[in-house]
């Protein structure tokens, strides 16, 4: 149930029965040589539309301009700041409570977001906000782990790529087919929720985008099973809470 799919006289005789809502959250950002730049945001899409559908529940459209500075350094990539971020996630919330909304369930897609996403939970009183991203689930990280091991990475997931081959398309690369630099644990663990610097030093890092991510083993099967595990993941916590 998409809400940028629905009349206002929809919307309306929903909010008699119903007062929840999902919204999407990605970027548009670079993902490597065989990654589309709105990776982040068509696999939280997919899964908010999934999940949206088996619990009769709005999805809201994609909010894709979010924080990414760190990858400006690469052409495509649009980044709005945190301080607009914050403001633009705090204006959707507004405008969508004032017509009865009252229970928010934020599914993400990019790790830079979760610090502005988290932040609405202390700003609203009156409304329920839950935040997951679309990995935080636990088959999904299961299944991340079984096929990708510490190849999955940071940046670029092969995980993410075989979501967007789903979705949209699969692209080939030769750049892509040798593995990426390896991270270290307390790599890792140091740039978590994408702490990756200023954008030159970080193409000079990482100059094809991937993050210790080896893209190539992307596989539209493990895409698919992504997507049915993350929605299963998303109904059962969404009615948990709601």
């Amino acid at each position: 149930m998409r809400l940028d799919h629905a009349t206002w006289r929809e919307v309306e005789a929903y909010l008699k029965k119903s007062d929840g809502i999902i919204i999407p959250v990605g970027s548009t950002e670079q993902h490597g040589p065989m990654g589309l730049i709105g990776t982040d945001a068509l696999c939280a899409e997919k899964i908010a539309w999934e999940a949206g559908k088996k619990l009769n529940v709005y999805v809201a459209p994609t909010i894709t301009y979010t924080p990414a500075h760190f990858n400006m350094s690469f052409p495509g990539t649009i980044s709005i700041s945190q301080e607009l971020f914050v403001s633009l996630l705090q204006e959707v919330v507004r405008a969508l409570e004032k017509h009865g909304f009252s229970k928010f369930y934020f599914i993400n897609g990019h790790g830079a977001n979760l610090k502005a996403l988290k932040s609405l939970t202390n700003q609203f009183s009156n409304i329920s906000i839950r935040v997951r991203s679309w990995w935080d689930y636990e088959k999904v990280n299961q299944l991340r782990q079984a096929e990708f091991g510490e190849w999955e990475g940071m940046h670029a997931t092969p995980s993410e790529i075989s979501i967007t081959q789903v979705t949209s398309r699969t692209i080939t690369s030769d750049e892509a087919l040798n593995p990426p630099k390896k991270l270290s644990h307390k790599y890792i663990k140091e740039h978590s929720g994408d702490k990756h610097g200023p954008p030159k030093q970080h193409r000079n890092n990482f100059p094809d985008g991937r993050v210790g991510s080896h893209s190539n083993l992307a596989s539209k099967t493990i895409g698919k099973q992504l997507i049915r595990m993350a929605t299963a993941g998303l109904v059962s916590d969404y009615l948990t809470i709601f």
